[in-house]
């Protein structure tokens, strides 16, 4: 397969991911998980709600993968220099993975506001 042609289905899938989450969140959120989340609120304002959440934590999520990523290789290109950085890009990766904690944090600030 092609650069070009692997870019192509990398794109598409993720437009076709990305459909069916928003479909989903407002089809099932508000009814099976937002139920009085907030008083007098309508469904549609429930459900974005519970999509700014959602979105908030795949952000961070899709941030922190993509951190670890790039770190976890030049960390293991620098261990197998030096062995004794092995620590230290412990603690790097660690930083990267604190990424999806702020996401979480940030999502349940949202849903506690609501």
């Amino acid at each position: 397969m092609t650069n070009i042609a692997f870019k192509k289905r990398v794109k598409l899938s993720l437009v076709a991911t990305l459909l069916m989450m928003g479909a989903s969140a407002f089809i099932f959120t508000p009814s099976l998980f937002a139920e009085g989340v907030v008083e007098g609120a309508t469904t549609a304002q429930t459900g974005m709600i519970c999509l700014a959440a959602a979105i908030a934590f795949a952000m961070g999520a899709l941030a922190a993968g993509i951190a670890i990523g790039n770190v976890g290789a030049a960390a293991m290109g620098a261990i197998s220099e030096k062995p004794e950085l092995a620590s230290q890009a412990l603690i790097f990766i660690a930083l990267a993975e604190g990424l999806v904690v702020f996401g979480f944090i940030i999502a349940l600030m949202i849903l506690g506001k609501a």
